[in-house]
C-alpha cells in the first residue's frame, strides 16, 4: 500500500459541535478511513455538559510514523471541521494558527440559556466574519440547510464529510470514504451517499 505524504506530520484535525450533532460519529469514519488507508491515527474527545447542547470536540491525530498522544496541543491543529459558529470560534482561539483552514457549517445551535433569554447568541455576520479572519481558508457549507432539502438534517453529516473529503485537506478521497459509509450507513446508503457528494459539489464551487 502505498500511503500519500502528509502535508505535516502528524496532520491535526479538529471536529467541533454541540452534544447531538453526531460529530464524534464523523470523527470515527475519517478515523477508519485513514487507518484502512494504512495511516496511524489517535482520536481524542471532550465533552462539555452530559446533555445534549453541550459542548463536545473531536482530536483526530495523523501520521505516517508515530501513534501520537490524542490531544492537540493548543495553537496547533491544521483544520477544523465546524458543526457550530460558536463553538468553531471558541476552538479556533484556543487551537489556530495563521495557517488553520476551516469548513463551517453556519447554523447556530443556542443554548437552553439563550433559549431561556439568559444570555444572547453572537450576531452571526460577525461570528463569520471573526472565523473567516482567523483562517488561512474558509469554505463555509450549508450543511444542515442542504441536508433539510434532502429530507432530513440528520444528512448534514454526510455533507460535512463530503466537504471535508472535497477540500483535499485529508489525504482521502471518494474512494476511501465511500466503503466506511456503506459500513456505517447500511440501510440509507444512497441518501448518505448523495449528501456526501452534495459536499464534495458544495466546496468546489
Amino acid at each position: 500500500m502505498t500511503i500519500k505524504q502528509l502535508v505535516k506530520d502528524p496532520l491535526n484535525l479538529i471536529i467541533t459541535g454541540v452534544g447531538g450533532q453526531g460529530n464524534v460519529m464523523i470523527s470515527l469514519i475519517i478515523g477508519n478511513a485513514l487507518v484502512k488507508e494504512g495511516y496511524l491515527v489517535t482520536i481524542g474527545e471532550t465533552y462539555g455538559a452530559s446533555q445534549r447542547g453541550g459542548p463536545v470536540m473531536s482530536h483526530v491525530r495523523i501520521s505516517r510514523e508515530t501513534q501520537y498522544s490524542p490531544f492537540i496541543p493548543d495553537g496547533h491543529a491544521d483544520i477544523i471541521l465546524g458543526m457550530e459558529p460558536v463553538e468553531t470560534l471558541r476552538m479556533m482561539r484556543q487551537f489556530g494558527n495563521p495557517a488553520i483552514v476551516t469548513i463551517i457549517n453556519p447554523r447556530p445551535i443556542y443554548s437552553i440559556d439563550v433559549t431561556g433569554g439568559q444570555a444572547e447568541y453572537p450576531d452571526l455576520d460577525k461570528l463569520m466574519e471573526a472565523i473567516k479572519e482567523l483562517s488561512a481558508k474558509t469554505w463555509i457549507v450549508n450543511a444542515t440547510e442542504e441536508a433539510q432539502k434532502m429530507g432530513s438534517p440528520i444528512f448534514a453529516n454526510s455533507i460535512l464529510i463530503g466537504a471535508l473529503i472535497g477540500s483535499g485537506v485529508l489525504p482521502l478521497d471518494e474512494k476511501s470514504v465511500e466503503p466506511i459509509l456503506q459500513e456505517t450507513f447500511p440501510k440509507e446508503i444512497e441518501a448518505n451517499m448523495k449528501a456526501f457528494n452534495k459536499g464534495i459539489e458544495l466546496v468546489k464551487q
